[in-house]
């Protein structure tokens, strides 16, 4: 297949390229740990989020999508746009300056490339579950298939994810680990929230609380790490007894809920969104029963609807999978669900979102 010459093809390509409240208490008597769970350097300001992937493409990795089609492939925006349409489109291209009088050259688009269209970049638009689970649970009547909006939640031990397969298998929405303690960083945070957000998923960001560091301190790492970016979902604190943890303090009830109050108040005061609370069953009868009545909750409930598990207390998320299965994905992801319909999800959103 022929383009013409390559000075023709370069040109046209750059053309295109061109065309503040804390709770105060047990939380300041509590000491700061000297453990670390990470050797990552600290920015030095909030970082904060401007622009969009679909206004950005590189004139470099064009020159390659339009050379080698196959290329495309590891860039979802390129690939969109490459196969925006099945037909072949034209362009004038010229080794002057001027384009107007140009001559014609067609540039084929295959018929049989799979299309990704804008329609699964469009964050609006309700994929349908499509995942399988390694080890299903009958739910019964209320089973977790008759959500309409499901959702995944991701870390680095997801690897290197495709985002783009990954929506179009009924990923609407992601939560993303950011950071743990006061001074770990995910490795793939800024790969998976960019990435994300490029394959049209609404994405959140995630913090798992450590028991021997200061809520203050975890909160202000959480800000430094996370930026404010339009449509995000709001942060989440996940909070658990983790048996895998150097950290083998487990306080009161009274001292967990106080250093839950002062991280998320921190966040509230920054982002404007109320965080969610992420807990599992074991936690949630120690310490959360009956306590935060004004704060969303996402629970964990693996083998039960959360109602035979939670009782009454009212959910957002329900994560109803540690063993799900993708497209997109190598191994094992988390699977989530929103509780409400369609309709609902978008006045949650619009209410809730940056």
């Amino acid at each position: 297949m022929s383009f013409g010459s390559s000075g023709k093809i370069l040109l046209f390509v750059s053309c295109l390229a061109i065309a503040g409240c804390t709770s105060a208490g047990i939380e300041d008597l509590v000491p700061t740990s000297s453990e670390t769970t990470s050797s990552i350097m600290r920015p030095k300001v909030a970082v904060t989020e401007v622009g969009s992937p679909y206004t950005t493409a590189n004139s470099e990795a064009l020159v390659s999508a339009v050379r080698a089609p196959e290329a495309a492939d590891s860039a979802p925006a390129l690939k969109a746009v490459y196969e925006a349409t099945s037909s072949p489109v034209s362009y004038p291209v010229s080794d002057g300056a001027v384009l107007a009088a140009a001559p014609l050259v067609t540039i084929p688009r295959p018929m049989e490339r799979p299309a990704v269209t804008q329609a699964v970049l469009k964050p609006d638009v309700i994929h349908r579950r499509r995942f399988r689970d390694a080890k299903p649970i009958n739910f019964g009547s209320m089973t977790p298939k008759n959500l309409a909006v499901h959702g995944v939640d991701v870390s680095r031990w997801q690897g290197d994810i495709d985002w783009v397969k990954l929506r179009s298998q009924g990923a609407n929405f992601a939560y993303i680990k950011a950071t743990d303690g006061g001074d770990h960083l995910d490795p793939m945070f800024r790969t998976n929230w960019r990435k994300s957000h490029e394959a049209g998923l609404r994405r959140g960001a995630y913090h798992f609380f450590y028991w021997c560091r200061r809520a203050s301190e975890q909160a202000d790492w959480f800000i430094r790490n996370v930026p404010k970016a339009r449509g995000a979902l709001p942060p989440v604190i996940d909070v658990e007894w983790n048996g895998d943890s150097n950290c083998k303090r487990r306080p009161s009830p009274e001292q967990v809920r106080e250093k839950m109050q002062v991280f998320m108040d921190r966040l509230e005061q920054h982002y404007g969104q109320r965080p969610i609370i992420y807990t599992a069953p074991d936690f949630y009868d120690d310490n959360l029963r009956g306590a935060f009545p004004n704060h969303q909750f996402w629970l964990r409930a693996v083998a039960q609807h959360p109602s035979k598990v939670y009782g009454k207390r009212k959910w957002v998320f329900w994560q109803y999978s540690g063993s799900g299965l993708s497209q997109g994905v190598s191994g094992r992801i988390d699977l989530n669900a929103f509780h409400g319909s369609e309709a609902e999800w978008h006045r949650w959103l619009s209410k809730h979102s940056l």
